[in-house]
């Protein structure tokens, strides 16, 4: 059974940190890529960040480049995305997905979700 699970969501002032985790369980970590998506309330879910396992190509929406940084760890089957400088406008729940395909913004690509995390960025 594939699983994905994140974590590491929680209430923070703006200018704070976080770093959500994703573990992966059911896959072949090395042969997917790897999305963040998050969707606000009243909004359409949108990509974040994608990673692609076989060579570490990363990608970014442009509201986010610069202050978040996604990896992983093919180890541990997980992934991560590091948010620094956070804003109001990142309050979200933040889902990870995994595709067999390369990274896209395209939801329809993703064939495995997680339950999501909140994040709240506090003004």
């Amino acid at each position: 059974e594939v699983q994905l699970v994140e974590s590491g969501g929680g209430l923070v002032q703006a200018g704070g940190s976080l770093r959500l985790s994703c573990a992966a369980s059911g896959f072949t970590f090395d042969d997917y890529s790897w999305g963040w998506f998050r969707q606000a309330p009243g909004k359409e879910r949108e990509g974040v960040s994608c990673i692609e396992s076989h060579d570490g190509s990363t990608y970014y929406a442009d509201s986010v480049k610069g202050r978040f940084t996604i990896s992983s760890d093919n180890a541990k089957n997980t992934v991560y995305l590091q948010m620094n400088s956070l804003k109001p406008e990142d309050t979200a729940v933040y889902y990870c997905a995994a595709t067999i395909l390369s990274c896209s913004w395209y939801l329809v690509s993703f064939g495995s979700w997680g339950q999501g995390t909140q994040v709240t960025v506090s003004s």
